[in-house]
């Protein structure tokens, strides 16, 4: 009896979206799960926040209260409202990912759930009311190795040989222009290699996405850096399997799912000082990290791993290893399912 809501209100396909539906794939074999919001992959469909409202104005029949797990300033308000004002039988958990201060509206917002799940001890920090630390975890059925990466690569119509990519929206504080950098000096010494920016770019950013366009055709690498647009979610896995190297050198990054979903399709990857990233390259058995806005120690790193083969591919087996057995959506989804069970013991 509808005893779990999850809420999804962005109509784009974020990081965020991206874990959510994780979890909540896992959920759906412990618990009557609805979504609020927009559709998420391979999750139930969506219902309006007033039909949520509806159902929820009932207790569930094996628990005392209804949990809406939110994830954004706006999932958290409406949750805010339906308890406080409606009176809705709910409690409120919250995931926290940022790794700082957050500004003061947020701060209100979190301070008035009932459970906060951080997702790193940093993270833990900014927040109150933190039950538990609960790493993100990618679905690794979804997310798993090709059978044969060449052939992977070659389907996907890109040219050469082989793929790097870095994925994100396109923009400074995702370090878009880095990765452009790292691969202008990378490219030349990798023959075959082609470099895909899967992202797009808001309106407020078109003007830095065409002076990287500028600079790389500058540099004549315009059939080798390419800018495909935003993959759709259903899409990513086939890319992500096919590729090589994973590169994310973001200025900024909270958490960080995209080296995840690599290392879950058996890719390796490198990735600036940021997220939770060095967390996941397991010592440097699973990517290798560098210093913030070093694109040339990105480029330098890509090249040894991907010159040596011997290298890679342990690499590339570890990485699926270490996604199965310490980041797997599965693990992610219980450890948030003890803090539902603490907050419905209580009552």
């Amino acid at each position: 009896m509808n005893e779990l809501y999850v809420t999804n209100f962005n109509k784009n396909f974020t990081g965020v979206s991206a874990t959510a539906a994780n979890v909540l794939r896992q959920q759906m074999a412990l618990h009557e799960v609805r979504l609020i919001g927009r559709a998420l992959p391979a999750c139930p469909a969506p219902m309006s926040l007033q039909t949520a409202r509806r159902l929820a104005a009932k207790p569930p029949q094996d628990y005392p209260f209804s949990i809406w797990h939110v994830r954004r300033n706006t999932e958290m308000r409406a949750a805010i409202w339906s308890r406080d004002v409606l009176r809705l039988p709910i409690r409120i958990v919250f995931t926290s990912a940022a790794q700082r201060r957050h500004s003061a509206l947020p701060r209100w917002l979190i301070s008035r759930m009932d459970a906060v799940v951080a997702t790193t001890e940093k993270a833990a920090d900014f927040v109150p009311h933190v039950r538990a630390v609960v790493p993100h975890g990618v679905d690794t059925d979804l997310y798993c190795p090709a059978e044969n990466r060449a052939t992977a690569w070659r389907a996907l119509g890109y040219g050469g040989t082989l793929g790097l990519a870095s994925i994100g929206r396109i923009r400074p504080e995702k370090g878009t222009d880095l990765f452009v950098e790292a691969m202008l000096q990378l490219l030349p010494d990798l023959p075959g290699a082609t470099a895909l920016v899967l992202g797009r770019a808001a309106p407020e950013h078109q003007r830095f996405l065409q002076g990287l366009q500028a600079r790389i055709k500058a540099a004549g690498l315009s059939d080798r850096i390419l800018f495909p647009g935003e993959v759709a979610p259903q899409d990513l896995p086939q890319v992500m399997r096919a590729l090589s190297l994973v590169v994310q050198l973001p200025r900024y990054e909270g958490y960080g799912m995209v080296p995840l979903e690599g290392m879950a399709s058996g890719v390796p990857f490198i990735a600036s000082q940021a997220g939770y990233y060095s967390a996941f390259s397991a010592q440097g058995t699973t990517g290798k990290i560098v210093p913030l806005e070093d694109a040339a120690a990105a480029a330098a790193a890509a090249l040894a791993l991907l010159s040596n083969p011997d290298r890679h591919q342990a690499m590339c087996a570890r990485a699926r290893d270490v996604a199965i057995n310490s980041f797997s959506a599965t693990r992610e989804a219980e450890g948030i399912e003890a803090v539902y069970q603490e907050l419905w013991s209580k009552g």
